[in-house]
C-alpha cells in the first residue's frame, strides 16, 4: 500500500495512516486510536465510487397527527363478489 502497517509520514503537519473499510467503518491498520472529534481527511486511491440512491420513507411533519391516519380493516366474506 501507500504506507505499510506501522509506517506514518508527516507532510505539512498532516499525519497519514493506512486503513481499510469494514462494514462501512474505517479501521486504521496501525492500531492508532484517535481522540473523539478529531478532524480527518479520507483519501481513497484508485477506486471507482458507485453512485448510490437514497430512498427515504415518508415522515409526518407533525407526529401528533398519526391518529388521523389510523386505518380500519373490514374483512369481507370469502364469497363476496368483486
Amino acid at each position: 500500500g501507500i504506507l505499510d502497517a506501522v509506517h506514518k509520514e508527516e507532510i505539512m503537519g498532516v499525519v497519514a495512516f493506512e486503513g481499510i473499510v469494514e462494514r462501512g467503518q474505517i479501521k486504521l491498520k496501525t492500531g492508532v486510536r484517535l481522540p473523539d472529534k478529531t478532524e480527518v481527511y479520507v483519501l481513497v486511491p484508485e477506486i471507482e465510487i458507485e453512485p448510490s440512491v437514497n430512498i427515504f420513507s415518508p415522515r409526518l411533519a407533525h407526529p401528533e397527527q398519526a391518529a388521523d391516519f389510523k386505518l380500519e380493516v373490514i374483512e369481507e366474506p370469502p364469497d363476496a363478489s368483486l
